[in-house]
């Protein structure tokens, strides 16, 4: 290379100089860009947490950190709010097909940061089993149903309590011979082939809480609508139920999944809009499952005088109901009386008719999955049940044998298998027993409705099956879909996203269980809210178990204890540090609006 003056200057590598300068830019640039990117906290917390770690054996976790709060209460105004279902959103909803009454949560800004406070003059509910006969009337104090029920006897307001004879728009003479005849019908109600039931339009669940003493479960639905809070009349007997109604979207179970389902005078147009309602009834049906349907048109013949029409259109309406289910592989299986039951097909040669292009209802194409139903929209075609799994009431084991026996579907599960369920199932025994010791209260009459909020196979329930309590099983709309399995044993559950409210009324759980919740989802829902919620639907002086990473259990303290929450950290059953349990307790307060 020549110098200026025209000496030559020998460099054996003419690129280290630029290299070198471009090295020293390129540092500099980086050392600019940290200061800007990288805030002077994040760098003391870092500095921080390195002072924290004495040596490389001894690592101290890190804990989440939030400021003290204190939430405020929301008035008494909202001593029945249920967000995603509130009566004074429904006007910005259509009413075709009721859509209104469907789930509509509230935007992100309009979402309520306070604490919803019970009614005054609230009691601490009734213990089970004298609860699944009376309430406290100031906990649910509704007047409308019992003024326009109480001819058909579906409960009766005496004195400071409500009492529930048992009856029901077609049982008015009690909920126990209805059910009696029921069981001549379908012998599987007896013998544990029966476990898990649905009943759509559930009025204040006597049919579900009747079945209890019978050995199967059921899940009581019904919409929030003008019959005033019967999920809450479920709820505080102690009788499995939640919001929701069969209407533009899929019910939120999977398929093939419960052994009956039951319409007393539901009022559901099984016939109308192509059969749609019916057909959602069909996915969720398992195979060799039963649909019971008393009320119109069954027993039309005798009973067409009542319901205000006339004989030939209540035949019609039972021949085209007859004809809608013969075309989705039903059959009639028994009727007498009131009640019809129709059986589910078990052979799946007879959905081959379903192919020519010309039959109604058609069969589902592969556009969506069958266990979708998490806002998946009601489709006009029949889900054909999958032949690879053993699906079918005849070929599960019998209640209580199929409660730890793994089902074919746990193959579905990403890394499922038999040996994962079978070590599930041991862990949560073990699991459960150090639970008890937490909280004796497990396994008394203090606890009856109990949810847990993010199970994998039911194995929490499973464990507590002999407790004088029940388990809604909530599997995440985000997680593996695990919830099949959950029913296949006889449990029963649904599916949620936390990042929402759930589908019930305040106050209807006494115990709320999370096992890692806050791990798995904060990276989408704002704990915060999530907690929000647990307070709005845990019962005043119920309990929380959450099981969670020592990262969070700190923050999730600080949150609790401005929710009037008392919380103490507990070891999990092997003293893992990385892991606490948080045995927490809702206080019972009242609305400083409240006149008490």
């Amino acid at each position: 290379m020549k110098h200026k003056d025209g000496k030559l200057i020998h460099d054996k590598n003419p690129r280290i100089v630029p290299l070198t300068v471009l090295l020293v830019v390129l540092c500099g640039f980086s050392f600019y860009l940290g200061k800007i990117y990288c805030p002077e906290k994040d760098r003391i917390v870092a500095n921080d947490v390195a002072k924290a770690v004495p040596s490389s054996k001894a690592v101290v976790p890190v804990s989440m950190q939030v400021k003290s709060v204190s939430f405020p209460d929301c008035g008494v105004d909202y001593q029945d709010y249920t967000p995603c279902t509130d009566p004074k959103r429904w006007r910005k909803y259509g009413v075709h097909r009721l859509t209104f009454m469907e789930r509509h949560c509230p935007p992100l800004f309009e979402r309520k940061e306070c604490l919803v406070p019970p009614p005054d003059g609230y009691k601490v509910p009734i213990k089970w089993p004298t609860s699944k006969n009376e309430c406290w009337y100031r906990n649910v104090p509704y007047d409308w149903i019992n003024k326009q029920k109480s001819n058909q006897h579906w409960l009766q307001k005496e004195g400071e309590k409500f009492h529930f004879p048992g009856g029901g728009t077609m049982f008015p003479n009690g909920v126990g011979a209805y059910v009696d005849l029921m069981q001549d019908l379908i012998p599987g109600m007896k013998d544990g082939t029966i476990r898990t039931a649905i009943d759509t339009g559930c009025g204040v669940a006597s049919w579900g809480g009747d079945l209890l003493d019978r050995g199967i479960l059921t899940v009581s639905l019904a919409p929030r609508d003008n019959h005033e809070a019967q999920v809450q009349f479920a709820l505080e007997r102690g009788i499995p139920a939640i919001l929701g109604i069969i209407s533009t979207q899929r019910l939120p179970f999977p398929s093939n999944s419960f052994d009956m389902a039951h319409c007393s005078r539901c009022l559901i147009p099984w016939t109308e809009f192509g059969g749609i309602y019916l057909l959602e009834v069909h996915r969720i049906l398992r195979p060799g499952g039963f649909w019971v349907l008393s009320g119109p048109p069954v027993n039309y013949e005798n009973r067409w005088r009542g319901w205000n029409t006339t004989i030939a259109d209540q035949k019609s309406d039972y021949d085209k109901l007859q004809e809608l289910l013969k075309s989705m592989c039903f059959k009639l299986f028994d009727k007498k009386d009131d009640i019809a039951v129709w059986q589910k097909s078990s052979d799946n040669s007879c959905y081959k008719k379903l192919d020519s292009p010309d039959v109604y209802p058609p069969k589902c194409d592969d556009g969506t999955e069958p266990d979708s139903a998490w806002y998946t929209p009601l489709r006009p075609c029949v889900v054909v049940p999958n032949q690879k799994r053993k699906l079918a009431l005849p070929s599960l084991p019998k209640w209580p044998e199929r409660l730890h026996t793994a089902p074919e579907r746990v193959a579905d599960v990403r890394g499922g298998s038999d040996g994962t369920f079978n070590h599930d199932d041991s862990k949560w025994k073990v699991r459960t027993k150090h639970y008890k010791k937490l909280l004796p209260a497990i396994g008394t009459d203090k606890i009856r409705n109990v949810m847990d909020m993010n199970t994998l196979y039911g194995g929490f329930a499973a464990s507590v099956i002999d407790d004088p309590l029940w388990v809604m099983n909530v599997v995440s709309s985000y997680a593996e879909n695990t919830l099949p399995v959950v029913y296949d044993r006889g449990l029963i559950g649904t599916y949620h996203d936390w990042c929402e409210a759930f589908s019930t009324y305040p106050r209807t759980y006494d115990l709320l269980h999370a096992d890692s919740l806050f791990t798995l989802e904060s990276h989408r829902c704002d704990m915060k809210f999530v907690l929000l919620e647990m307070d709005r639907i845990l019962r005043p002086n119920g309990y929380a178990i959450i099981r969670e990473s020592v990262y969070y259990t700190d923050a999730i303290t600080t949150m609790a204890k401005g929710m009037k929450w008392s919380c103490r950290q507990e070891d999990n059953e092997y003293g893992v540090e990385k892991e606490k349990v948080l045995i927490c307790q809702k206080k019972l307060w009242y609305s400083k609006q409240s006149s008490r």
